[in-house]
């Protein structure tokens, strides 16, 4: 079993599966339910990622999970879409979300090492909570992150099912989505061909050499953008912006904290903390 595990091709093919069944369980759900749009939405999301979460106990291994993130959005638009006019908006959204979803996928597959690979935050949590680990990998690993996704791409349900009109905002919002999914493809990709050189301490080169976390950055920036195209055309919907920002309060609160933690063991931290920024890709002005 070990090494069926070990072969990439196999895992993505196997977690591909369990994903295309969690989507089926997810569509059925919605169309059962008898209650409001988006509590059917939100009741057959987490039904998906309690399916998923299953495997990943079955695999021992929660990075079973990890393209829930960027593939959900893109399932949950793709439906919506086919099913009510297709706006300009609606059209912006389509292509802010699947520019992202997709490039942030295949960053995944790309480092995916198999279903013997565990993201390291995971092992950390599994290694340091014994036994509360399965409790804290549903409620933590899975199950927040699904309710924060959720909330991020309500804005984008909520366009397309109300067939809203492209406004300035629209555009600038799906301008912003662009340029934050590739600010994370500029900096994934300096750091894939900063590891691939066989270095192991702190990547000072690119967009890195002036912030810690340049690819934080544009997903913070991408669920804002998708959050202002819905906003922008109606004002009222302004608490369609609490997805966007609780992703920002997860990364500021869990993701850079525990990144910057794992960081601070390598030499040389401390005066690469003091010379850079913690998101913005700027040259910070040194004090003398």
């Amino acid at each position: 079993m070990d090494s069926i595990k070990d072969s990439k091709p196999f895992s993505i093919l196997i977690i591909s599966c369990i994903y295309l069944i969690a989507a089926v369980i997810a569509l059925c759900t919605y169309l059962l339910l008898p209650f409001s749009f988006w509590l059917n939405l939100l009741i057959a999301d987490i039904a998906a990622t309690v399916f998923v979460f299953i495997f990943s106990v079955i695999f021992r291994n929660a990075s079973v999970y990890d393209p829930y993130w960027s593939v959900q959005p893109m399932v949950i638009v793709l439906c919506f879409a086919c099913c009510y006019k297709m706006t300009m908006a609606t059209v912006l959204l389509i292509i802010s979300v699947f520019y992202w979803g997709i490039r942030l996928t295949g960053n995944w597959a790309y480092t995916f090492g198999g279903l013997n690979c565990q993201d390291w935050r995971y092992t950390k949590f599994e290694k340091e909570n014994g036994r509360l680990y399965p409790f804290i990998s549903f409620t933590g690993i899975h199950m927040m992150p699904t309710l924060i996704v959720f909330l991020c791409t309500l804005p984008a349900v909520f366009t397309i099912r109300k067939e809203f009109h492209a406004n300035i905002g629209s555009y600038l919002g799906a301008a912003l989505c662009i340029c934050a999914a590739t600010l994370q493809l500029v900096s994934d990709t300096e750091m894939h061909r900063y590891r691939k050189s066989g270095a192991h301490g702190l990547i000072r080169t690119g967009l890195w050499k002036y912030a810690r976390h340049p690819n934080y950055l544009g997903e913070i920036l991408m669920w804002w953008g998708v959050g202002i195209q819905a906003v922008s055309v109606k004002p009222e919907y302004w608490w369609l912006l609490a997805g966007a920002a609780a992703n920002t309060v997860m990364f500021f609160t869990v993701s850079i904290p525990l990144a910057d933690k794992r960081q601070s063991q390598k030499p040389g931290y401390a005066e690469y903390r003091a010379s850079t920024r913690n998101l913005l890709p700027i040259p910070k002005k040194q004090v003398s």
